[in-house]
């Protein structure tokens, strides 16, 4: 079961100039800067109230975010909704006949499980549902 939205991740080119505007925007400064390796990004997020905005920039040209800049240009990139159980909300799902993109939940910023379920099968909306992973 679906329990909040957990964050709306922007992607971003240039993460510093992107972490100025958000945090003249919000009046808050970045809550945590990170790189996540495996997805090949860097990622920095402001905590407002119990969501997040994060900021999701590519360090190679082969990173997913990179891919999505190149093809649609900064701006929305998906939205996350947090669950208890991210391996039975992506069992209901498949049983469901949802497409995922990920089968089973791989580490992603912030020390959670993470795993996208395809656009298509959100009218064109990349969904993630995640858990505090431990």
């Amino acid at each position: 079961m679906i329990t909040r939205i957990a964050h709306i991740g922007l992607a971003v080119k240039d993460l510093g100039s992107a972490q100025t505007v958000f945090e003249t925007l919000l009046g808050a400064h970045a809550s945590h800067v990170q790189r996540v390796e495996e997805q090949k990004v860097d990622v920095s997020s402001f905590h407002i109230d119990d969501t997040n905005i994060e900021l999701t920039c590519g360090i190679s040209p082969d990173s997913p975010i990179s891919k999505f800049i190149e093809k649609r240009g900064e701006g929305i990139h998906h939205i996350a909704f947090e669950t208890d159980d991210i391996h039975a909300e992506l069992a209901r799902l498949k049983a469901a006949g949802v497409a995922l993109i990920d089968q089973e939940p791989r580490m992603g910023a912030d020390n959670y499980l993470v795993a996208f379920i395809h656009p298509k099968a959100a009218n064109g909306v990349l969904v993630e549902i995640s858990q505090k992973a431990g």
